[in-house]
């Protein structure tokens, strides 16, 4: 262009919405000149972009540019001028137009709280992962806010930031900011914005209301609703979590309730905290609200259990104990009432003898109030607002004044298993529902009542084929349907279950951990077994001894009586003399000789004996004798034979003879052994007188045997002695 052409008055250029807009929003630009301006053009800084148009007839002292869609490629700084029939304008002075929502967006968050006090001071944080180089302060107030600062680097979470120092600032407006980044080669062109940060303030308006729906006490994954009401006027409303950098959300209130609502989809452990609310209307800001607790429930899952003792049904003025208990060891345990309404915490302490962890919860003079739904949780200090899952609920009843029902039971109170019991619970009273409870944690089953014609008020309650667990003590009530009271308690009535084994089998007041009475009976066992066993052994032992005591002295009674190796004739023993008790006897003695035949290895010894016949002159008597086995009795001791019954075969089966016989050598034949048989004959028909001391002893009658020792032979011919 020409020299000329700046001697006239330069433009002004604006652009609409603003000078800093976010991608594919529709800029428009407007450069004002003069009257009479016959054309317009739009400029770029450092590039071939230009725009000019024609000049409408009316106004004649301004044109517009219109962009639409813009991107970062339209980010810049703008200048325009005009022309006249004198020639061109000056060039206006330039304006910068930054495109957002390029890059990812950074956090904005004030340190330590967005809560302030008024003409006080807050630094706010601009914080991204990425390695932007500046970041750009924006916000609202008395005055539009811009800074820029070059961002720094922190080596301990590895994220780049900016501190800005803000103030002083005043309860009398609002205080709006967001922040942005950018790189050194495209200046203008910025990243997405932070989430707006609300500075809160506690002024001297009304304080609003905050409340939790369906409770502030809520279940992981669940849905809720936050409200908080402010005045009339108030415009919005703000929540923040106790603890956190920035407020949890800014909301416009909902008429005609004029409370502003603050939805959560899914509750999440991160939810669970403080929270209050502050509400602002043109005349300021109002006191914030009371503290509101969020409790996120089943965080940990090992559930406590809950009790009462004594009894979950508890007369009216006595005291009743809840009792909580976990194997998990939870610092404290947390017991809630009906629709999860807080009431207590206390530290849990460690029981040995249960080996778990418990809390309890007195509460004195029971009243009518105390009747509801309680539950226990456990959580640990460091997350006093992250619970565990709730124990099962557990039912508490009130029992008044009223008079007592009867419970009956038709089939008796002893039972076998598999038997149908049915409870009744009458009574004169007009009741209008009965209640069945069993000792030791039955459930509290109630039925409606029946009326009979004599006016008694009755329900029936079936406990139906009955099992080992159906034993214990049962008790009835009974209620009013407008009375949240029942009835004095009926008397007791033990129901006893008769097992196989015709033991009662009531269940114990305190059962025995399974773990416990497993290893009980295991060791019982192993101690019964190592006892059968040592006895067992013992009884072999002894056995086995008194066997080998036999064997060697049956070998020695062999030994004794064995012939030595080689020896063709047998051992001569001289016969001694004979102590008789009566001395005639000698005079019957008569010579037997005998033949011995070892023919077969039995224990004891078999004596055939001959009487020979009258014509005999020598009057001899043979006899063969069959003896055992040389290796154990060989020949016949005169211990053994005593007392061996000696069967003759000479026709008389009456005659038996028992033979007391000692072995002696003879002197006058070495060769030949004798044998002293002491012989009774029995005679047929005639009984023996027995001995006295004034008679004379029977007569013996002493035969002698020779006795030849051969190896399955025949007897000897030999007959001489």
């Amino acid at each position: 262009m020409e020299n000329n052409t700046w001697a006239l008055a330069k433009p002004i250029l604006t652009v609409q919405p603003d000078s800093v807009v976010y991608k594919q929003t529709t800029v428009t630009f407007f450069c004002e000149g003069t009257t009479g301006a016959k054309q317009y053009i739009l400029y770029k800084e450092r590039s071939q972009y230009l725009r000019s148009t024609e000049i409408p007839q009316r106004p004649k002292n301004k044109a517009e540019f219109s962009i639409p869609k813009i991107d970062h490629n339209q980010a810049g700084r703008y200048q325009c001028c005009y022309q006249t029939q004198d020639g061109w304008s000056e060039f206006s002075d330039s304006l910068e137009l930054v495109v957002t929502g390029v890059h990812s967006k950074p956090s904005l968050s004030a340190k330590p709280s967005p809560v302030v006090t008024e003409g006080g001071h807050v630094t706010l944080q601009c914080v991204s992962k990425q390695r932007y180089h500046r970041f750009i302060l924006t916000g609202k107030g008395t005055r539009n806010i811009s800074q820029m600062l070059h961002s720094k680097y922190n080596f301990s979470n590895q994220h780049y930031k900016a501190l800005y120092s803000v103030g002083p600032v005043t309860s009398r407006q609002r205080w709006t900011f967001q922040c942005y980044s950018n790189y050194e080669r495209s200046p203008l062109v910025w990243s997405e914005p932070s989430d707006p940060l609300e500075l809160l303030f506690s002024g001297t308006l009304h304080k609003p209301t905050i409340k939790a729906e369906p409770a502030s006490v809520v279940t992981s994954g669940s849905h809720m609703t936050i409200w908080c009401q402010g005045t009339l006027d108030a415009e919005i409303c703000v929540l923040h979590k106790e603890g956190s950098q920035k407020p949890w959300g800014t909301q416009t209130r909902e008429k005609p309730e004029n409370k502003a609502k603050f939805s959560i989809p899914s509750v999440t452990q991160q939810h669970g905290g403080q929270y209050r609310c502050y509400c602002y209307s043109s005349a300021g800001w109002s006191e914030r609200s009371d503290n509101m607790e969020l409790v996120v429930t089943g965080i940990y899952h090992n559930k406590p259990s809950l009790s009462v003792l004594p009894s979950p049904v508890v007369a009216l003025g006595e005291n009743m104990t809840l009792q909580c208990v976990s194997k998990e060891g939870y610092d404290k345990l947390v017991l809630t009432k009906d629709d999860q309404k807080f009431l207590s915490s206390m530290n849990s302490q460690f029981i040995h003898s249960i080996i778990q962890y418990q809390a309890l919860f007195s509460i004195d003079h029971v009243t009518s109030d105390h009747r509801g739904t309680f539950r226990c949780y456990g959580y640990y200090n460091q997350t006093p607002h992250l619970w565990s899952v709730p124990s099962e609920t557990l039912e508490t009843h009130i029992s008044g004044l009223s008079k007592k029902p009867s419970l009956l039971s038709h089939q008796g109170q002893i039972l076998d298993p598999g038997k149908s019991l049915t409870l009744q619970c009458c009574s004169d009273i007009n009741y209008d529902r009965f209640a069945l409870y069993k000792l030791e944690g039955g459930n509290f089953t109630q039925h409606r009542v029946q009326w009979t014609q004599s006016g008694l008020s009755l329900a029936n309650f079936t406990l139906g084929p009955v099992r080992s667990s159906t034993g214990g003590q049962y008790r009835c009530y009974g209620a009013h349907n407008l009375s949240s009271e029942w009835s004095a308690s009926s008397d007791p009535m033990d129901i006893l279950i008769i097992g196989p084994n015709r033991a009662c089998s009531p269940p114990p007041s305190r059962p025995m951990p399974t773990a416990g009475l497993e290893g009980y009976l295991k060791a019982l066992v192993g101690v019964s077994m190592a006892f059968l066993l040592l006895l067992f052994i013992l009884i072999f032992l002894l056995l086995r001894r008194r066997h080998q005591e036999k064997f060697r002295k049956d070998a020695q009674k062999d030994m004794e009586l064995q012939l030595p190796t080689g020896a063709s004739e047998p051992i001569t023993r001289d016969r001694g003399s004979q102590n008789r008790s009566n001395p005639a006897a000698a005079t019957h003695e008569e010579s037997l000789y005998t033949s011995a035949e070892d023919t077969q290895p039995e224990d004891g010894a078999k004596l055939d004996s001959w009487r020979p016949a009258e014509e005999d002159p020598q009057g001899e008597t043979y006899a063969q004798v069959k003896g055992s086995r040389v290796s154990r009795t060989g020949a016949v001791l005169p211990s053994v034979m005593s007392g061996e019954v000696l069967d003759t075969k000479d026709g008389q089966a009456e005659d038996d003879r028992e033979m007391d016989s000692q072995a002696a050598e003879s002197e006058e034949a070495p060769d030949v052994t004798y044998a002293q048989l002491c012989t009774r004959s029995l005679r047929q028909g005639t009984a023996a007188p027995p001995p006295s001391q004034a008679e004379e002893a029977p007569e013996e009658s002493t035969v002698y045997a020779a006795l030849a020792v051969t190896q399955h032979g025949s007897v000897p011919s030999n007959k001489e002695q």
